[in-house]
């Protein structure tokens, strides 16, 4: 199977490892309010066609390993992430919404997203062999005309 996956005219393999935290990076993700936070992303993911790779809840942040298909941006995705799942936490956890600090927002603002990708030597050795491979094609090019 490739790791490749294919959309109608386009074929991608866009992973992203993204950590966000609490509002006041407070120690909030345990127990049930973690498991129903994790629940929400991968439903929530599902929906968007975005595969988890892997994902870790705790106590303070969130770590994701994902799959995003390059039809959807990565600042809505975690944008949709973070605002749906707050107003879960927020409608099934009523007893934090009575806490003053806490206003409307369950996350803190921002997040850190950074790609995944091939290794930076393969790459190299790839642009160098097509370069090679080019030239070799233009010589034989013009040795059979």
């Amino acid at each position: 199977m490739s790791r490749f996956r294919k959309l109608t005219q386009t074929i991608w393999h866009c992973q992203y490892h993204i950590v966000w935290v609490p509002k006041y990076r407070y120690r909030i993700l345990d127990g049930k309010i973690a498991s129903e936070v994790g629940n929400c992303i991968r439903a929530f993911s599902e929906q968007k066609e975005c595969e988890i790779v892997e994902l870790n809840v705790q106590i303070d942040h969130v770590h994701i390993l994902v799959m995003v298909p390059p039809k959807i941006s990565i600042s809505d995705y975690v944008g949709m992430i973070k605002g749906r799942t707050a107003i879960r936490v927020f409608n099934r956890f009523k007893k934090l919404k009575t806490k003053p600090y806490w206003g409307n927002s369950f996350w803190a603002r921002g997040y850190c997203v950074d790609t995944v990708g091939l290794d930076s030597d393969m790459i190299r050795k790839y642009v160098k062999y097509q370069q090679q491979k080019e030239k070799r094609s233009e010589q034989k090019d013009l040795f059979d005309n």
